[in-house]
């Protein structure tokens, strides 16, 4: 079998990915500098089929990291960043050489090493906060922070290195991606781990504005499946991005009551001020990554939050009063 790299591979999404491709029987070479990524996430087992799983711990903003990480590599799965809006306003520097100077560095890298396809990790943040509904790809972009900023330069470079290198590039724009291994600790962790781990203790989960913002929340193994199936698609995918949702938003006053709903609670959440560069509003449409990737969301909403509930609950240790 080939090698596959995946950068923050020790990350939510890039475990997850890492460790489906090693049980399809991938070569697997897992490339993190460990800043937020856990060497627990690659604790799972060892795969039926044989794949070998190398890490490697560096920096893709490092050149010669990069080139290194790429070397005897069929494809690349570019997942390494720093994956915070609020993150990105504290420190817009460090967002920006991870997210926009990585991504560079590993196109360079992957150019000159001949990969066969280079998938990579983009953001609905791109879209900003303009109220059409829901949002398409060819929707001009207007990004609110550093982050968005970061994700629409590494979407730029990624196309300007297919038209002008060749070099066979697919970009997914992800919309909230939940479920297990996603860390609730930390100050700019996403909202679904935060929520489950709050109302699963019987705490009042903080909810920033008004609660009625929306977003369109995707299980992380839709998004694993459209890396696995920009990884085969036809070459008219090439250079192209798409939308990775399922297509459907809710509240997050909904998200309250349907986790409520799974541990049979009824706590009330706390508001509030609403926080800079968050957007009001989030639905994708998905009809592209459909016709040219033959994707569509295989578990729903209420499902991925049962499966993610209940990962947390295995793996929580529990709280004393």
């Amino acid at each position: 079998m080939a090698l596959h790299l995946v950068t923050g591979g020790a990350g939510f999404i890039g475990s997850h990915l890492a460790e489906r491709l090693l049980a399809d029987g991938h070569d697997v070479r897992v490339l993190d500098d460990f800043s937020s990524g856990k060497e627990a996430n690659l604790g799972f087992a060892p795969p039926a089929k044989g794949g070998r799983l190398e890490v490697m711990r560096g920096d893709v903003s490092d050149e010669e990291v990069a080139r290194r990480a790429v070397s005897g590599v069929a494809c690349v799965y570019h997942q390494a960043a720093i994956p915070s809006v609020p993150r990105s306003i504290d420190n817009p520097a460090a967002t920006h050489r991870a997210n926009a100077t990585g991504t560079l560095n590993l196109l360079i890298a992957a150019r000159d090493a001949k990969v066969s396809r280079f998938v990579y990790a983009s953001s609905s943040s791109v879209y900003g906060d303009t109220p059409t509904l829901p949002k398409v790809e060819s929707m001009t972009p207007a990004p609110l922070s550093p982050y968005a900023i970061s994700k629409l330069s590494a979407e730029h470079y990624a196309r300007v290195f297919h038209r002008i290198y060749g070099l066979p590039t697919i970009g997914l724009r992800y919309f909230n991606i939940f479920g297990p291994r996603q860390d609730p600790t930390s100050q700019y962790a996403a909202v679904v781990p935060r929520f489950i781990t709050a109302i699963a203790a019987g705490r009042a989960p903080v909810i920033y504005g008004d609660g009625e913002q929306t977003r369109d929340f995707n299980y992380v193994g839709n998004a694993v499946e459209a890396n696995l199936r920009a990884a085969a698609c036809g070459e008219d995918a090439f250079g192209m991005t798409f939308n990775v949702a399922c297509g459907a938003r809710i509240s997050l006053l909904d998200l309250v009551f349907r986790i409520n709903g799974i541990f049979g609670t009824r706590v009330v959440p706390v508001h509030e001020e609403s926080r800079p560069g968050d957007v009001k509003h989030s639905l994708a449409d998905i009809s592209l990554a459909g016709k040219h990737l033959g994707w569509r969301p295989a578990t729903g909403l209420d499902e991925g939050l049962k499966k993610t509930a209940d990962w947390f609950a295995r793996t929580t240790p529990r709280e004393t009063k």
